[in-house]
């Protein structure tokens, strides 16, 4: 694992592995699904990579958003003692009771504001639906295919619109997102194609390399920074199914995959 501290950008993300990317923006960082534990068995899943950077390297946090807490391929045991050092922790309302301060809850189309460090204003957190798994899956009392989950926008002025999916797999849903919120510039897209045999007959539970390309067309983004896709067992598809996907679709020029650890700038 390198250990080398992530020093701050100006505006930027780079991917950890797995889920966990941190964003350099505003003056803020911000630290997506943290998951920092070694690889090994985590019940019914395995990892198969720690991530590029530990939690010493990426440092104080100002914000942590947790698409949710369920599944420890998205919030591990060093992750959520690393969520609780943060000021704070935006993610769905169950796992915000579940977790405790200082996790706020937000519902599907709910916001969050909270002041920048560059003096630029605030950063706004809208929280947006997520499907965890097929749009025709069972559903269970709160609606959630599998269970919460909710991913985010961030916007404030000057700065770019960024959308980071969470653990969605539904192109319906990121049609009612582009519809309510048009102008996203950038998208961060779980596009591992996470298959659980036990789970909807194996179907996927987040977004394959032509979904995720499909999701990148309906945006209308242009930077698309792929997550999710390597570090698990159960992920059916990794990088070189994502860029096949992107080059099919046309969309080769506004995929963005670096090394994990490696920065990538994210324009407004």
């Amino acid at each position: 694992m390198n250990t080398t501290v992530l020093a701050r950008q100006e505006c930027a993300i780079t991917v950890l592995g797995g889920p966990t990317a941190v964003l350099d923006l505003g003056g803020l960082r911000i630290v997506s699904d943290p998951t920092f534990d070694e690889p090994g068995p985590h019940g019914y899943l395995t990892k198969t990579a720690g991530p590029a950077a530990d939690e010493d390297a990426v440092g104080p946090v100002d914000l942590v958003l947790i698409s949710h807490d369920g599944h420890p391929d998205n919030l591990d045991e060093r992750g959520r003692a690393f969520a609780k050092t943060a000021s704070l922790v935006l993610t769905g309302p169950l796992a915000a009771d579940r977790l405790g301060a200082p996790a706020i809850g937000l519902s599907p189309w709910a916001s969050h504001t909270l002041p920048r460090r560059d003096g630029g204003g605030d950063l706004t957190v809208l929280a947006v639906p997520a499907v965890h798994g097929p749009e025709d899956g069972e559903r269970d009392a709160e609606g959630n295919v599998n269970c919460e989950v909710v991913g985010f926008v961030l916007s404030g002025q000057g700065l770019p619109t960024v959308y980071l999916s969470g653990d969605n797999a539904s192109i319906r849903t990121v049609v009612e997102i582009s519809r309510r919120v048009p102008d996203i510039d950038a998208a961060v897209l779980h596009a591992g194609a996470a298959r659980v045999p036990t789970k909807f007959d194996g179907r996927p539970l987040s977004l394959d390399g032509h979904r995720a390309a499909a999701a990148a067309a309906v945006l209308g983004a242009r930077t698309v920074v792929p997550a999710h896709y390597d570090g698990w067992a159960h992920f059916t598809e990794g990088r070189d199914a994502i860029e096949r996907a992107f080059d099919d679709a046309g969309l080769t020029p506004v995929l963005r995959i670096a090394d994990h650890g490696s920065w990538l700038p994210l324009m407004p």
